[in-house]
């Protein structure tokens, strides 16, 4: 049985003004599904942030990865993120794009010491690990740590973040930032 809502569609003026500018771009670009996502991954998240959206992106991969391998079911989440912002908020996104949320029991936060946007997939008797790549991994790091240095955690910060994820929403393709492997 589906969700909530019959559809998506959303009029225009429903979005904040910023969000307004990429909506037909991003969809155009990263399709419907993974709009509908990471809009509904960043309300609950309560912030439109970077590592969420992301997180988002990352999940839809994985449900696109086994439905191209004819698997059927849940699927279960091992996360690197971690418990503490800002990597842990990939767990959000994941959860919305997954359906492995923990009121079902099919996510799990590793106890690995280094926290990382990465994560471990399993439907089935299948399981893939997808990370993000390097590159981009440091380009946030980076950008969130100049960040911090010049705005410290105040309400500027926090727009240079919410600018940044709407720049990694939109240009970010989710077939071209993870590394995929069979685990």
């Amino acid at each position: 049985m589906p969700g909530v809502l019959k559809s998506f569609n959303l009029p225009f003026e429903q979005y904040a003004d910023d969000v307004q500018s990429i909506i037909a771009p991003c969809i155009e670009r990263n399709g419907e599904m993974e709009w509908r996502l990471v809009v509904l991954t960043n309300e609950i998240h309560g912030h439109l942030g970077i590592y969420s959206t992301l997180g988002a992106k990352m999940g839809l991969r994985a449900r696109e990865w086994f439905e191209a391998q004819g698997l059927k079911g849940h699927i279960s989440v091992l996360s690197f993120a971690g418990s503490a912002p800002p990597v842990s908020c990939l767990n959000d996104g994941l959860q919305v794009s997954t359906g492995a949320s923990l009121g079902h029991g099919l996510i799990a936060l590793s106890d690995a010491p280094s926290k990382r946007p990465e994560s471990i997939f399993t439907c089935g008797e299948h399981s893939i690990r997808l990370a993000l790549k390097s590159e981009y991994s440091e380009q946030i790091r980076t950008a969130i740590a100049d960040l911090k240095a010049e705005f410290g955690d105040t309400a500027p910060y926090w727009q240079k973040v919410r600018e940044l994820a709407l720049v990694y929403w939109m240009d970010w393709h989710r077939h071209d930032i993870f590394d995929i492997w069979m685990n």
